[in-house]
């Protein structure tokens, strides 16, 4: 692809660098206090670049699990007060995420995009979608529950006959489009109103005006920041669809440039590349062994940001991950929503919860770690303690284990 020189790097290292880069290399995880300041969350955020949203909630929902892992004192109507005050909008990045409202513009050429691959479904639903436009001028912002519609459609997620209500699916497809935006959530309810009431006039003004090529540009450096070390078989590339031929030609326009570099990663075949202004933090990363101590112990939730190549898991941590939500029951290994657990700078197995709301109790369903970690006393004294913690952050009183947990880590 390049003639460059490649930047040796071992496979410590850069699992290392990206532990660090992603947010995951401080102490504290899941404590209660000190709560964490807004301001604190919104630069969390932004150094993540996106946090993907998910309605799974098995446990507490996937983008607070992000923020909770990160930031002591981190709590939901954190990011809900953001979203409230505009300080953060939803859109589609590596899938629906939250974003930081300043780069509100970058994405441009995302929505114009999907206003042209959508413009059949968007005259289609011309009617619902015009009541729902009106109700929101007069009255918004509105949840969802607030348009009436007796007829149903076939929406995204209806695979036997037509179920979704027509102004609901009219609301998902003017998310789309960007015609309305979500406001506030609370829990899995969203409130919608219109981009000119809910959008700073400044971004507005500037999305207007950004050349949608501009903004593409924009957001493949959003990207490259957000995954950190890429590689361009990633389908996923720059947040859009592109054939892998242009992918590599734009890795290699970026190498030309000196904005990437190309890695030599120990042991690994697959092509890795780093922005340039990394590489001497890389480098570095191959003498802070220490500052990983395998006792500092995260559970991620299957949409965390580290997970987001499957492949780079394979290739720098020897793990392999399949979120198992969409396997049938009996074909499930790990668990319907098992988390990788992060010790130091190793993913050591999955640790599959469950949350009763109603009772306070967290009860780990599935806990199992990889062949070649050890249960020593001083890991089953780190889990243990990671596991209240965790349960600490959800409000639950008692954690309990499920039968299939190992008794060696719950034994008295």
């Amino acid at each position: 692809m390049s003639d460059a020189p490649l930047v040796p790097v071992s496979r410590s290292a850069a699992r290392r660098f990206l532990i660090e880069r992603l947010g995951l290399a401080t102490d504290g995880a899941y404590a209660p206090q000190p709560p964490a300041p807004a301001p604190r969350v919104l630069a969390a955020i932004r150094r993540l670049e996106a946090v993907q949203l998910d309605p799974v909630a098995a446990v507490e929902r996937n983008q607070h699990l992000v923020l909770g892992a990160r930031l002591p004192g981190y709590a939901p109507r954190i990011l809900e007060q953001l979203l409230a005050r505009r300080a953060v909008f939803e859109y589609w990045a590596n899938a629906a995420c939250v974003l930081p409202i300043e780069d509100y513009w970058m994405f441009e050429g995302v929505r114009r995009r999907l206003r042209a691959r959508l413009r059949r479904e968007r005259a289609a639903l011309r009617g619902p979608a015009g009541r729902v436009l009106r109700e929101l001028e007069r009255a918004g912002p509105l949840p969802a529950r607030a348009f009436l519609s007796a007829d149903r459609i076939a929406g995204y997620w209806d695979n036997a006959g037509p179920r979704t209500k027509a102004t609901s699916h009219a609301l998902n497809v003017l998310w789309d489009t960007a015609e309305v935006v979500v406001v506030r959530r609370e829990g899995l309810e969203r409130h919608f109103d219109l981009p000119e009431r809910a959008i700073p006039v400044e971004q507005l003004a500037r999305a207007a005006a950004t050349d949608p090529a501009a903004a593409d540009r924009a957001l493949l450096e959003k990207y490259l920041r957000a995954y950190r070390l890429v590689d361009p078989g990633d389908f996923r590339f720059g947040w859009r669809k592109l054939p892998a031929p242009r992918r590599q030609a734009i890795v290699a326009r970026l190498v030309a440039a000196d904005l990437v570099a190309p890695l030599a990663l120990e042991g690994v075949r697959r092509r890795y590349y780093a922005l340039a202004e990394d590489i001497d933090r890389l480098r570095r990363h191959e003498r802070t062994a220490d500052a990983f101590p395998p006792s500092r112990i995260r559970f991620l939730p299957p949409l965390d940001n580290l997970l987001w190549r499957r492949e780079r898991l394979a290739d720098l941590f020897d793990f392999a991950y399949t979120w198992e939500i969409y396997t049938p029951a009996a074909r499930r290994r790990f668990g319907y929503y098992a988390m990788p657990i992060l010790a130091g700078d190793r993913l050591i197995g999955r640790m599959d919860p469950r949350l009763d709301r109603a009772h306070g109790q967290l009860t780990v369903q599935r806990l199992e770690l990889e062949p070649r970690t050890a249960l020593t006393p001083a890991l089953r004294r780190a889990l243990l303690h990671a596991l209240e913690a965790f349960a600490a952050f959800h409000g639950a009183q008692r954690l309990a284990p499920a039968p299939t947990a190992p008794r060696a880590l719950f034994r008295a």
